[in-house]
């Protein structure tokens, strides 16, 4: 068995991009889709920054095994993941996949790590623990039915503006315990990055959320959605949600996906509250 490797950045061509689709096809055999933990749905996008790491069975011509590291946040913090056709797990495969991805995050100024498998993935929590990666945190990717605005409430919604940014700077402190410096650069990040829109929510004249949209096909994806905390338990959360259905449908969108952290039960009611169900769990590892 002849194996060889190579290392290739985003976007990824068509070709690859297909192999990559039938590699996770492949192994859906053992109960789990992997098209999301590969980063199927950002491998041909400009704006991501991140690499995959490709294995060839070069006597069959076929790819077997693939790993994939992504800057998600911009903040050379990469959240990696491997995938090996089953036949070939028992092989090294992976382990081999994993040190080309960390000398591939090294030279790309990683300044941080995260390792994800899929829940239930008995493979993958073996795999990482053989590793030297412990369980850190899970996050639950919520799904929902873009559909038109029925009952328009005391909420509105508008694209940001740098007039709001001292309001945002305080909901995000106060909502996500970040300090100054980094509500800045997620305000930064997410009103400069092609592809994605932050909203400012208001109520009269005064300042009360935001959520970020980035489309994905006919897919709206919601990231850095928050709520002033002196605002929560009155609804306004759930009418930022269904504005943003409201807004995707018309964009000729059809779902509309967000991550959580399971640990996060107040956010899970404000989401199950709007209409989202649980599609599918990573959770993420640590190596100490």
């Amino acid at each position: 068995m002849n194996l060889s490797a190579i290392t290739v950045s985003l976007p990824l061509d068509e070709e690859t991009y297909e192999e990559l689709q039938n590699l996770c096809e492949v192994a859906e055999c053992d109960g789990h889709i992997y098209t999301q933990v590969m980063n199927l749905p950002i491998a041909r996008s400009y704006e991501s920054r991140g690499f995959y790491v490709l294995v060839y069975d070069d006597d069959k011509n076929e790819l077997i095994g693939a790993g994939t590291a992504i800057d998600i946040m911009g903040l050379n913090t990469f959240e990696w993941s491997v995938l090996v056709a089953p036949m070939y797990r028992q092989l090294g495969v992976g382990g081999a996949i994993v040190n080309v991805l960390k000398d591939g995050m090294a030279a790309r100024g990683s300044e941080g790590e995260l390792a994800l498998t899929i829940e239930g993935s008995h493979f993958g929590k073996e795999f990482l623990s053989k590793l030297g990666y412990l369980y850190s945190f899970s996050e639950a990717t919520l799904e929902a039915k873009a559909e038109v605005l029925q009952q328009p409430g005391a909420v509105k919604l508008r694209p940001f503006m740098q007039k709001d940014t001292e309001a945002l700077v305080t909901i995000f402190s106060e909502a996500f315990g970040d300090i100054r410096e980094e509500s800045l650069e997620l305000i930064e990040f997410n009103t400069t990055t092609e592809g994605l829109v932050m909203w400012t929510a208001e109520v009269g004249e005064e300042v009360v959320g935001t959520v970020t949209t980035r489309k994905e096909g006919e897919v709206e994806w919601i990231t850095a959605f928050a709520v002033a905390p002196n605002k929560q338990g009155q609804g306004i959360g759930t009418q930022i949600l269904n504005i943003v259905k409201d807004y995707a449908i018309r964009q000729d969108e059809k779902t509309i996906l967000l991550d959580v952290e399971i640990e996060n039960a107040s956010a899970l009611r404000v989401y199950e509250k709007a209409g989202f169900m649980k599609s599918m769990q990573l959770d993420y590892y640590i190596c100490l």
